[in-house]
């Protein structure tokens, strides 16, 4: 089969899977209601199952989360011995920020989490690179940044990547690409910087580190098995704004968290997220980012996985970065933003046809690892797409649908008792989370008293609402889109980030 017909075939994969999925639940609900109810049963055990497996892991990653941030990785950093010549003292830090319209009160917050981080600020390279089509207020916002923290680094770069470039679509990817190409040119090139000396982090533009995160990124290179055959992957909280963020952005918060959280502890499954750290050297022998792609943050994971067939994976950190929750003007243009960007989440399902034809073409890399990526990929993309809608629509439609003669059974009675009391089992799931998204909240504003813990807590009896209409719908749509092709593929959609009371603020520190 020619090239573009397997492509366009493995476009149309989770699509066509999802959907028969959904269509086949109302037609053995109505010719097979016995065995859909025993599936149903045997699929709620699962997801039981499931919940007490994720919870586990959960517990893990916090407490391994904790111990990482009470050490002193930069310490700890500068006493290893040096691996193939390079050390604490030779490594540079490449920091790459694509920034859009962002307002310059979230990027000086992210600037200002840099300058304070426990690393020599002489060891980083920093690039803040906006976009030709953001205009002027976007370039203001670029020349106060440089104004104000151009002089704290080792080196700074300010950019504007152009817009309409053969080959790319607007989005971070081209952005980035742009960026690390122009560091690379001005900067790297010029002062002969061993590449392998480099390691690169791409970061939204609101991104916050803590205090150790270089230090930790430093002390993983320096002590992985593959140090320049690894990405490297932090936890990414969701909590900048998380006080302002109304309650369905906040379980989406949290929920993101947690899940950046559980991954850490399987890295056999982990790829890279949002925010992460890889080397550089690899970085330009893979031809940097794809620049006709949305989701190039997890893209950028197969990219090197494929160039070097297979010998890349990614190194947990267990240590975290901050970000923003999904904050609006009101609280309809939240919930508007929110399925929005986890439709463009759930658009990482165009990775699927990238993945499945690098390994068609790929006869370098291992079967075995090729049907373990296939099986994840298409096990998580449809899992997306359709547990959420399997779990609130199967227990019911055998009864709907069924007929009178199974409706007089046993079965039929004891369904939806046993369903429910499966579904309340996993709430234990729902209760982790809930306790834990206490623990993670950062500095509290003088507003926040004992009854907003109550408020907290009870908001996560929201969970189902939240998995189906910004989890199952908006992955369906993706799914549906990529399908569909042609109109119907998404471009990349930039999250706006903002803070309350932004114009005050500004105006008090001009």
């Amino acid at each position: 089969m020619p090239s573009e017909s397997m492509k366009r075939f493995f476009e149309i994969l989770p699509g066509a899977l999802a959907w028969t999925t959904i269509i086949a639940m109302f037609f053995v609900s109505w010719i097979f209601p016995v065995q859909t109810a025993v599936f149903i049963i045997l699929f709620d055990i699962f997801w039981l199952l499931k919940t007490v497996h994720f919870a586990i892991y959960l517990i893990i990653g916090y407490k391994e989360m904790k111990r990482s941030m009470g050490m002193h990785w930069f310490d700890m950093a500068k006493e290893l011995s040096p691996r193939d010549g390079r050390s604490v003292d030779n490594i540079y830090h490449l920091i790459i920020f694509p920034m859009y319209k962002e307002t310059y009160s979230v990027v000086r917050e992210n600037f200002e989490s840099l300058i304070k981080t426990n690393y020599p600020l002489n060891k980083l390279i920093v690039v803040l690179s906006g976009e030709e089509r953001a205009g002027e207020e976007s370039f203001d916002t670029i020349r106060r940044i440089s104004d104000e923290y151009g002089s704290k680094f080792y080196r700074f770069l300010s950019t504007v990547h152009p817009k309409d470039m053969p080959g790319e679509i607007p989005g971070k990817g081209s952005n980035e690409a742009w960026a690390a190409r122009q560091a690379k040119e001005i900067i790297i090139d010029k002062e002969a910087i061993p590449y392998e000396n480099i390691i690169v982090s791409t970061f939204d533009v609101d991104t916050q580190v803590f205090p150790e995160y270089f230090g930790r990124l430093v002390h993983a290179f320096l002590t992985a098995e593959h140090p320049d055959r690894s990405s490297y992957q932090p936890i990414v909280f969701f909590t900048n704004n998380i006080y302002e963020a109304p309650i369905f952005a906040r379980i989406a918060a949290f929920s993101t968290t947690f899940w950046n959280v559980m991954n850490q502890i399987r890295p056999e499954q982990l790829i890279t997220f949002s925010s992460h750290s890889m080397p550089f050297k690899a970085l330009v022998e893979i031809g940097f980012w794809t620049t006709d792609h949305v989701s190039e943050d997890s893209l950028i994971f197969w990219q090197c996985f494929l160039h070097y067939n297979g010998d890349w994976r990614t190194v947990p950190l267990n240590y975290p970065v901050s970000m923003d929750a999904n904050v609006a003007e009101s609280f309809w243009q939240t919930m508007k933003n929110m399925y929005k960007q986890q439709r463009r989440w759930a658009w990482g399902c165009e990775n699927i046809p990238f993945i499945f034809e690098g390994f068609r073409k790929n006869s370098k890399i291992a079967v075995s690892q090729k049907i373990y990526w296939v099986w994840n990929h298409i096990d998580v993309y449809w899992g997306w797409a359709t547990s959420a809608l399997m779990i609130l629509l199967l227990g019911r439609l055998p009864l709907l649908l069924g007929g009178e003669k199974f409706n007089v059974s046993v079965l039929s009675y004891n369904l939806p008792q046993l369903t429910s009391l499966l579904m309340n089992l996993a709430i234990v799931g729902v209760f982790l989370s809930a306790i834990l998204s206490m623990m993670v909240l950062p500095e509290k504003p003088k507003w926040f008293k004992k009854r907003h813990y109550f408020i907290y807590l009870v908001q996560w009896i929201l969970l189902p609402v939240n998995l189906m209409v910004f989890g199952a719908i908006p992955g369906l749509e993706a799914q549906t889109r990529m399908m569909l092709g042609g109109k119907y593929r998404l471009g990349f959609w930039v999250t706006p980030k903002a803070r309350k009371g932004e114009k005050i603020a500004e105006s008090e520190s001009k």
